[in-house]
């Protein structure tokens, strides 16, 4: 999985297509994602001495890395991210679409 956190990804299928988001988390052995603002479910919570009121809550929920795709901000398009290897044997994150390096 090339997609890591704080990354900005796009939904390309589904409920959400279109949407852009920053990922929050991810889950590598289910493959799935944390997108912010993509996914919203609603929760019913019952009052604890933590949340003191209750009610209904509206949190994002995990989407498949199937269903999105990487932005880059630089080509304003959606793109692809492959790991490539330098002369001195280290690997970074490269956009497939200009070749540029992702910063971590």
């Amino acid at each position: 999985m090339n997609i890591r956190k704080n990354d900005t990804v796009v939904v390309i299928s589904g409920k959400y297509k279109g949407r852009r988001g920053r990922v929050l988390e991810v889950y590598r052995k289910t493959e799935r994602l944390l997108v912010e603002g993509v996914n919203i479910m609603k929760r019913h919570t019952r009052p604890t001495s933590r949340n003191q009121s209750g009610g209904i809550v509206e949190r994002e929920a995990p989407i498949h890395v199937s269903n999105v795709m990487g932005w880059c901000e630089t080509e304003e398009k959606p793109s692809k991210i492959v790991f490539k290897t330098l002369e001195d044997g280290k690997r970074v994150r490269v956009w497939k679409i200009n070749g540029e390096t992702l910063s971590d």
